[in-house]
C-alpha cells in the first residue's frame, strides 16, 4: 500500500528521469525547480515579455505561456527572440488546450508544450455513453493519430511535453469507463504516456492537477504507484489548481504540494494563485526551502516500518476512533469533524485576562468558534488560579486542557472530576523509563473519570505497549508535541497512529502545532501559515487527526481562524465559503482578481455553499462539478453562470454579471443575509 514513496515515516526523495527543458533539468538530481505562468494576453508581446522577466527576476525557473489559438502560437516565436536578446534564457512553456494546430505551431518556439489529456483530442460534452471494448479500442486509435504528430515533432526538435491531467476536464470516454475519480486522472495520463513511449519518446514531465488537495495527493500517489507498476519514472509537477487567492489559496497549496513534498515526490511546483503571479514565486519558494530541509536531514533509514493496514494512500478513509462526548454539544469521534483546541497566550496568574481574551475572541470568531482551549500551569501551585476560572470558562467553551509543565499531586486533580459541567483533559509528556508514572496517571484518570492526553513519541508508545495493554481506559487521547531525530513530525504522528493500530487502541488523535514541530523557514513570508498547512493537512487527508491546535500563532483569534481554515482546506469541516478559482492566464475573459475580490465580499458569510469563478471554459465547466455555482467566462464581456455543472445562464453581460449569480444563489435556497459580526470579522 505504500508503493508509491519510499517511506511513509521518513522524506527519501523519488528517484526519477533527469527531463531537460532548454538548459533546466528537471528531476534526477536537481533542484526542485519552481515554475509560474503569466496572465497577460499571449499576443500583447511587450506585457507578455514584461511580465515573464519580473517572474525570472523573482526566482521563477521556468514560465509557462499559455496558446489559446494558432495566433497566439505564432507569437510565442516573437516572444522568445525578445526574451533572448534581453539576456533572458529562462525555458519557456506553452500551454495548450483544444488545438492540436497551436500546439505544433508553439513546438517549434518553445521549450517545452503542456497538453491536457482531457481535452487535446476530445471536448467535454458530459455525455452519458456506455464504450464496448472494441468502441473503447477505437478512441485510443483516434487518440493516437492525434497526438503523434506533436510527439514526433517534439522528439525531432528536442522538445519535452508535460502531460498535465486536470480533475475538471476529463473526457468523456474516461469518465464513462473510470468515473470522476484519481483514477480516471491517471489512466488519462498513462493513455498518453503510452503512446509517446510508442514513438520512444519520453522527455515527459507529469502533473495531476485537482482544486480539491484530497482528489489531487490521492491521483498523485497513484500515478507513481502506476508507473513503478510500468517501470516508468517520469518527474512530477505538482500544483493545486484553481486554489483562489489569499490565505485560502496558500493553505490549499501548501496541504497539496507539501503533503507530497514530505513523501519526498515532486520535482517542479507551481502555486496557483488568483493574484499577479509574482506572489505565487515566494510561496513555492517556501514550500522548496521546506522539502530542502526535509531531504537533508540526516535521517537513520532502516525501512519503510510498519503502515497502517487500515488507511489507503489511494482513497480517503478517516482513521477509526473511539467517541468520547465532551458534553451535549461537543464530541470527539468519527461522525463528529476534527474539533479545534487553542492555546491561551496568558499566563494562568492572569485569570481575569483568560476569561477576557477568551470571551471576546468568541463573541468576534461567530462560526469559528473555539472548542476546547489549552491551559498551560507550572505545577500544583497553580491549581488554586485554574479553580477560580473554570466555572467563567464552562460558560464560555466546551472543554480545556491542562498542561503541566513541572511536577503536581494528583491529589489535588480531584477537585477537578470529569462531570457533565466540567469537561477538560489532563496533558503530560512521557518519556523513556516513566513507565511507573504512566501507570500513576493511568491508575488515577481510571478511577476519577478524567480523559488524559498523552503527549508521547513513538519510541516511547513502543516501549510501554504492555502497560498500556492492562489498562481498559477509554478516556485517553494521543499526541505529539515535538518530533523524534530523525523524522519529521508527519511521519511521527504515522507512526504512533500505527502502533496505535497494531496495540488496538482506537483512542483519538490530536494534531499539535506548535514551535517544536514546526522548523522554521527564515526569510519567507507566511510561513508559520505555510508550514501549519503542510504538517496539518497531510495528516488530515491520510485521515488522522481529530483534534487539532495552532501553537504558533501570537494571537488566539489568528490561532482559532488559521485551524478552521486549515480544516476547511483539506475538506474535513466546512466553516465558510468554500471559493474555487483559477489563477487567470491570457485565455481569460475578465478581470480575475478584483472580480473575485468582489464575489469573495458578497458572499464570504455563506457557510457551507461552494463558489467557482473561472477565467475561460477549459476547466470551468468540468469544475463546476465540484461547486454549487459557477461564475465563467463564456466570451468578452460575457459570463455564463452555473449550478453545478449545468450551464443556467449564458452571455451575461458582465457589469450585471455578480447581481445575477447573487439571485441564483438566492433562487436555490442557499443564500442568507450577512449579520453585522460577520461583517465585523471580515474587517478583522
Amino acid at each position: 500500500m505504500t508503493d508509491y514513496c519510499n517511506s511513509r515515516f521518513h522524506t527519501v526523495r523519488r528517484f526519477t528521469r533527469e527531463v531537460l527543458v532548454g538548459k533546466v533539468g528537471v528531476g534526477g538530481d536537481n533542484p526542485i525547480r519552481v515554475q509560474s505562468m503569466t496572465t497577460t494576453p499571449t499576443q500583447d508581446i511587450v506585457a507578455t515579455v514584461k511580465q515573464t522577466i519580473a517572474l525570472v527576476e523573482g526566482g521563477c525557473e521556468i514560465v509557462r505561456i499559455t496558446a489559446q489559438n494558432l495566433m497566439a502560437a505564432q507569437a510565442l516565436k516573437v516572444i522568445s527572440k525578445k526574451l533572448r536578446q534581453s539576456k533572458i534564457d529562462v525555458p519557456l512553456v506553452a500551454d495548450i488546450h483544444f488545438l492540436p494546430r497551436a500546439a505544433m505551431e508553439a513546438a517549434e518556439h518553445v521549450e517545452k508544450v503542456r497538453v491536457n489529456p482531457g481535452n487535446y483530442a476530445d471536448k467535454k460534452k458530459f455525455a452519458i455513453r456506455e464504450y464496448s471494448d472494441k468502441q473503447y479500442e477505437e478512441e485510443l486509435d483516434r487518440l493516437y493519430d492525434r497526438f503523434s504528430p506533436l510527439v514526433k515533432k517534439c522528439k525531432a526538435l528536442g522538445r519535452s511535453l508535460r502531460i498535465g491531467t486536470n480533475h475538471g476536464s476529463l473526457s468523456d470516454r474516461i469518465m464513462n469507463r473510470y468515473g470522476d475519480t484519481p483514477l480516471g486522472m491517471v489512466e488519462s495520463a498513462m493513455e498518453f504516456i503510452r503512446i509517446a513511449e510508442s514513438h520512444s519518446f519520453q522527455d515527459i514531465i507529469l502533473s495531476m492537477k485537482a482544486s480539491n488537495p484530497k482528489i489531487m495527493i490521492q491521483a498523485y500517489r497513484l500515478v507513481v504507484d502506476k508507473m513503478n507498476d510500468e517501470l516508468m519514472n517520469y518527474p512530477l509537477h505538482l500544483g493545486v489548481t484553481e486554489a483562489g487567492d489569499g490565505e485560502d489559496a496558500r493553505i490549499k497549496s501548501s496541504i497539496g504540494i507539501g503533503s507530497l513534498l514530505y513523501d519526498g515526490l515532486g520535482d517542479t511546483i507551481r502555486v496557483s494563485l488568483t493574484e499577479d503571479p509574482v506572489y505565487e514565486v515566494p510561496v513555492a519558494q517556501a514550500l522548496v526551502g521546506k522539502s530542502r530541509q526535509l531531504w537533508n536531514q540526516d535521517m537513520a533509514i532502516d525501512s519503510k516500518g510498519t503502515d497502517l493496514n487500515s488507511i489507503n494512500p489511494f482513497e480517503y478513509t478517516r482513521r477509526a476512533v473511539t467517541s468520547i462526548e465532551l458534553n451535549k454539544s461537543c464530541a470527539i469521534g468519527m461522525d463528529q469533524p476534527p474539533r479545534v483546541i487553542i492555546p491561551t497566550y496568558q499566563s494562568i496568574e492572569k485569570v481575569k485576562a483568560i476569561v477576557d481574551e477568551v470571551s471576546q475572541a468568541q463573541t468576534l470568531l461567530k462560526d469559528t468558534k473555539i472548542e476546547g482551549l489549552l491551559l498551560t500551569i507550572e505545577n500544583s501551585d497553580d491549581l488554586p488560579a485554574l479553580l477560580s476560572i473554570q466555572t467563567s470558562l464552562q460558560k464560555l467553551i466546551p472543554f480545556y486542557v491542562v498542561e503541566c509543565k513541572g511536577s503536581i499531586d494528583l491529589n489535588h486533580l480531584k477537585r477537578f472530576i470529569w462531570t457533565p459541567k466540567n469537561q477538560w483533559m489532563f496533558l503530560k509528556e512521557f518519556k523513556s523509563g516513566e513507565n511507573e508514572l504512566l501507570s500513576h496517571y493511568l491508575d488515577f484518570t481510571q478511577k476519577n473519570g478524567h480523559f488524559l492526553a498523552l503527549d508521547i513519541s513513538p519510541k516511547v508508545l513502543s516501549e510501554m505497549k504492555d502497560l498500556l495493554n492492562t489498562f481498559t481506559n477509554t478516556n485517553l487521547v494521543f499526541t505529539l508535541s515535538k518530533p523524534p531525530k530523525g523524522i519529521h513530525p508527519v511521519g511521527a504522528y504515522r507512526k504512533v497512529a500505527s502502533i496505535l493500530e497494531e496495540m488496538k487502541i482506537c483512542a483519538p488523535l490530536w494534531i499539535r502545532n506548535t514551535k517544536l514541530n514546526a522548523v522554521a523557514l527564515k526569510g519567507y513570508f507566511s510561513d508559520r501559515l505555510l508550514e501549519a498547512s503542510t504538517f496539518s493537512g497531510s495528516l488530515l487527508c491520510d485521515g488522522l487527526g481529530d483534534l487539532i491546535s495552532i501553537e504558533t500563532e501570537p494571537d488566539i483569534r489568528r490561532s482559532t481562524t488559521l485551524a478552521y481554515n486549515i480544516l476547511q482546506g483539506a475538506r474535513n469541516r466546512v466553516s465558510k465559503t468554500e471559493f474555487v478559482a483559477c489563477p487567470s492566464c491570457g485565455r481569460t475573459l475578465f478581470d480575475l482578481q478584483s472580480t473575485t475580490q468582489q464575489i469573495r465580499l458578497r458572499t464570504n458569510h455563506l457557510k457551507g455553499v461552494t463558489i467557482a469563478i473561472m477565467g475561460c471554459i477549459v476547466n470551468g465547466p468540468g469544475e463546476m462539478a465540484d461547486a454549487d455555482f459557477g461564475y465563467v467566462g463564456g466570451a468578452p464581456g460575457k459570463i455564463n453562470l452555473y449550478v453545478a455543472k449545468n450551464c443556467v445562464e449564458y452571455h451575461i453581460a458582465e457589469k450585471n454579471a455578480v447581481d445575477k449569480l447573487i439571485e441564483l444563489i438566492k433562487t436555490h435556497g442557499k443564500w442568507t443575509e450577512p449579520d453585522i459580526i460577520n461583517k465585523e470579522t471580515l474587517n478583522a
